[in-house]
């Protein structure tokens, strides 16, 4: 009886975020919308708040940006990820997969490079779909406070289930 070869791992499992391609890179995002919400710092304690408003950029309805290429010099606050950032943001959401794989962690059932499929990030709860309250283009900076939500910066209930039968 011969062995059958095991599958060849996927790349997020043997590749240092340093040693990713480009393509790879930009792979590894879910397309949840959770990094393009406007967050606040506590002047007192430094703790970082999310807000349900997007970025001027972000698109609310395909959660992407309406002119990634040049989102840095348009928004001059947006940080581009590269793995330095990714393993030093305090605000990235638990479920960043940059996050994940920065810290040894596999990729959940729902990321869209396990499932095949952009809509599982939605199913879990993971996705600002339907979510997001404004732009920050129609939001007041003072009202900004009123709008600091909790579950961009937790993790979905939904999103550890395995399956959405579970």
């Amino acid at each position: 009886m011969t062995e059958k070869p095991s599958p060849t791992e996927p790349f997020w499992r043997t590749t240092s975020l340093e040693e990713m391609s480009k393509e790879q890179w930009e792979s590894l995002c879910d397309g949840c919308g959770r990094c393009c919400l406007i967050k606040l710092e506590d002047e007192d304690s430094g703790e970082i708040l999310a807000t349900n408003v997007g970025c001027r950029l972000f698109d609310a309805g395909s959660c992407r940006c309406k002119d990634y290429p040049n989102r840095s010099s348009i928004v001059p606050d947006c940080i581009t990820l590269t793995p330095e950032a990714v393993r030093t943001l305090r605000w990235l959401p638990p479920t960043c997969a940059y996050r994940l794989v920065a810290t040894g962690r596999d990729l959940p059932w729902w990321h869209p490079l396990v499932s095949g499929d952009p809509h599982t990030v939605v199913e879990a709860g993971v996705s600002v779909k339907g979510r997001v309250s404004g732009s920050e283009d129609e939001v007041s900076e003072d009202d900004l406070p009123e709008r600091i939500v909790t579950w961009p910066l937790r993790w979905p209930r939904a999103a550890k289930k395995r399956n959405a039968s579970e």
